[in-house]
């Protein structure tokens, strides 16, 4: 095993038995920090042994003891009189101990009462004596087994501020002597309610993001239903925890239908409902039977989730039960009467009675001082507004929600609405606003200023569907079939014709993709102008290579003139565009030394890992690998067949250690997956769809984004090396040791000897001896 694999490996055990290990030893040392640097002792040893002698059979077992002798030592240093931990460390010296037992029958002896140690450590680290921020890292931190680096990624803030929070917390904990266990009575309830807080703001962190440019984060919401799963089995008999991961459950199961291809947000109502996850409904609705049966008043978890699982049942957006959400909602203000609260009843009334039964609601909070900057209150009552046609006011909404959002991808929305109203549009249904930007499904309460939150809610249903032709009403329909074709319906047209290969496909996707991006699907393609196609292309590829520039040149050549064929566009639609020239010099390498600092980074994720070590091992070019399929490989004989050009990739142990783990138990499908499924409007062909996941083969774009983004602090020009470097790197470094023109044709899949001239030296025939 090498320093990478032990790495690798210590991260998921990490990630499993952190909370355990963690949590055995604050109640020998009574110190959340010590107890924290002894575990951390205890995985560096393992850094140090494992590579040589191997991962032991229970490497939860051997961290926990190591990690135990560390806490022995750390309790004679400091000399503890206290009568249970000297019994404590009198036994642990004395038993034998061969790596594969731990100290739970001590630690349960010791205590009064029989309980669990990371139940105990939960209740701990989500302390009222914490702040909202220090509780969330450092559950995420205790519990998740999360690094500070990561859950800086996760909440997009520095990773000081995240190592502060989590020291101040700890240092909070240390001053205020929290006792290690599971509070009793009244303490119990409050202290539980704390715990469930912190997992649904991690779970509403990841579900619709406070600011950046992605909708979701969906690491967040799978972290939080593991921590909601955890709580539920070590409190059974809590109505409100069971609820609580009912709603989680309910919500994630919509998330692969919630953003189309480009990160954008779908409307539920516009959502394909195949694609919602039949499983995590089952389970929320059985984890939501659970929590009846637990009896007792229903909590504000509890009726979040009924209103989850009445969209839920729905199987179409007509069916949905609005007038049973409204009453669900009346329920919920009785036991949660917050501002949020009610947003969410105007809405549930709108849906089920009309918009002006939801607007006389709304009027009565646009005073609370807790909305003041909350943006979905003037987006709903924008809605409600255009609903009603006083579009003028609605406008106005709509521009001050999007003045208030951090997220990119809702503040798209808002000022889309707010344009529609502008060209005095028919009324929008609730639903698009209620979905995109989450105000009519669940609630919670409404946080101060210094939460990480401010009263974000889950999602909402719809009621009928509204297609782009019929949303703007009569007048807009007159003017959408007098503009003809749009963008969106013609790239479509375009793409599906016969004679294109499913490469040819991929590529002209990504370009004619990013200009619906930019100007919108609904556009009329005649209003699609050559100017605003030169500012797209400016922005977007202005700075990349010659050969870039031009391959995304010829696609909008291509679809311009196949549109102006129909009459769809004017002609000339590229004329702006001047090819680029390509220039043929010789590619310096990257060295040796970056390439093996870029190997051992342990941050790398494996997919990304696993591609680099093929493409530098096999010298193939980018598209060669990326267009492998699990079903092509020969793992034993390392070696993998590009079906399309009749080669064989052959790779070494670098590769040959990484694609096991990455291939996992699939079977068939694309070697190298995107990184979410595919929307249902861009839905690739079966060849490029993986069976098992759902999700797309991964693109050259996206490859290349990622590698240039990995290698920036490797560039001394700063701006990141490019996957044809990186292969050609290897052809360089192996010309160096001393390979020849033939054994490089064979291992790249280079057609002629020529074009290897920049590596090795290749004879002329007046060279040749007869």
């Amino acid at each position: 095993m090498t320093s990478l694999d032990a790495h690798r490996v210590m991260d998921a055990i990490w990630k499993m038995e952190s909370a355990r290990i963690v949590a055995g030893l604050v109640r020998m040392v009574g110190d959340v920090g010590r107890a924290e640097e002894l575990a951390q002792d205890a995985v560096l040893a393992a850094l140090e042994q494992w590579p040589e002698a191997g991962v032991p059979d229970n490497p939860g077992a051997w961290l926990m003891a190591i990690a135990k002798r560390r806490a022995v030592d750390h309790l004679r240093r400091e000399e503890r009189r206290d009568r249970g931990q000297e019994q404590l460390a009198h036994d642990l010296v004395t038993r034998a101990d061969d790596g594969a037992r731990d100290v739970d029958d001590v630690l349960g002896a010791l205590d009064g009462e029989v309980g669990d140690d990371v139940l105990r450590l939960m209740f701990v680290s989500c302390h009222p004596v914490l702040s909202t921020e220090a509780r969330v890292a450092l559950t995420l931190r205790l519990i998740g087994g999360l690094r500070t680096d990561e859950i800086a990624r996760a909440f997009l803030v520095a990773e000081s501020a995240v190592a502060q929070r989590i020291v101040r917390a700890k240092r909070a904990l240390a001053d205020a002597r929290v006792p290690f266990e599971v509070p009793s009575g009244p303490d119990r309830a409050a202290r539980l309610s704390s715990v469930l807080e912190v997992i649904y703001l991690v779970f509403n962190e990841g579900y619709a993001a406070t600011a950046g440019d992605d909708l979701m984060r969906p690491s967040l919401c799978l972290e939080a239903l593991r921590l909601g799963r955890v709580v539920a089995e070590l409190a059974p008999g809590e109505a409100e925890v069971h609820g609580l991961v009912a709603l989680m459950e309910l919500q994630q199961s919509r998330s692969a239908a919630r953003t189309g291809p480009s990160g954008e947000p779908v409307p539920l109502h516009e959502q394909n409902r195949g694609r919602w996850d039949p499983l995590l409904i089952r389970r929320g609705v059985a984890a939501l039977l659970r929590a009846r049966e637990a009896g007792g008043p229903l909590g504000p978890y509890v009726l979040q989730a009924a209103v989850a699982a009445c969209h839920a049942r729905a199987a179409t957006p007509e069916e949905t039960d609005w007038p049973q959400i409204a009453a669900l909602y009346e329920a919920l203000v009785r036991v949660l009467p917050t501002p949020v609260v009610q947003l969410n009843r105007a809405v549930a009334l709108a849906m089920a009675y009309g918009p002006r039964a939801g607007l006389t609601l709304v009027e009565t909070l646009t005073t609370e001082p807790a909305l003041k900057g909350y943006h979905l209150l003037p987006a709903v009552r924008g809605d409600l507004l255009a609903r009603l046609g006083r579009h003028g006011e609605a406008r106005a909404e709509f521009e001050r929600a999007a003045s208030l959002t951090r997220n990119a991808a809702e503040r798209a929305v808002l000022l889309r609405r707010a344009a529609t109203c502008a060209e005095d549009a028919g009324p929008a249904n609730t639903a698009e606003t209620a979905e995109t930007l989450n105000t009519a499904e669940t609630a919670e309460t409404l946080k101060t200023a210094e939460t990480l939150k401010t009263g974000r809610t889950g999602p909402a249903d719809s009621g009928k569907r509204v297609t782009p032709a019929t949303r703007g009403g009569p007048a807009s329909g007159r003017r959408a079939a007098e503009a003809g074709v749009t963008l969106g319906e013609a790239m479509r047209l375009f793409l599906a014709r016969p004679d294109l290969s499913a490469d040819t496909v991929r590529s002209y996707n990504q370009t004619l993709s990013r200009l619906c991006r930019h100007l919108g699907e609904d556009v009329p393609l005649r209003d699609v102008t050559s100017h605003l196609v030169a500012e797209i292309f400016a922005a977007a590829w202005g700075t990349a290579a010659g050969a870039t520039w031009n391959r995304h040149r010829a696609a909008l050549r291509s679809f311009a003139s196949w549109a102006a064929e129909h009459g769809w566009a004017a002609a000339g639609l590229a004329a702006p565009l001047d090819r680029r020239p390509e220039p043929r010099a010789r590619i310096r390498p990257i060295d040796r030394s970056l390439l093996r600092v870029l190997w051992e980074r342990p941050e790398t994720p494996l997919r990304e890992r696993t591609l680099w070590r093929l493409l530098y091992e096999s010298a193939a070019p980018a598209e060669w690998a990326l267009s492998l399929d699990v079903e092509d490989l020969d793992l034993p004989g390392m070696r993998g067949e590009v079906r399309t050009r009749g080669h064989r990739l052959r790779w070494q142990s670098g590769t040959a250690a990484l694609l096991p783990l990455l291939v996992g138990d699939r079977r068939r499908g694309p070697l190298f997956l995107a990184d979410r499924r595919p929307g249902s409007g861009r839905m690739p062909a079966a060849a490029d769809l993986c069976p098992h996941t759902g999700r797309g083969r991964l693109s050259y774009e996206r490859a290349e984004y990622l590698f240039k983004r990995a290698t920036r602090d490797l560039d001394p020009e700063g701006g990141g090396y490019t996957l044809h470097r990186l292969r050609h790197s290897r052809l360089a470094h192996l010309g160096e040791d001393g390979w020849s023109a033939p054994m490089l044709m064979s291992l790249s899949g280079h057609a002629s000897a020529r074009t290897l001239h920049g590596f090795v030296r290749v004879p002329r025939p007046a060279d040749t001896v007869a």
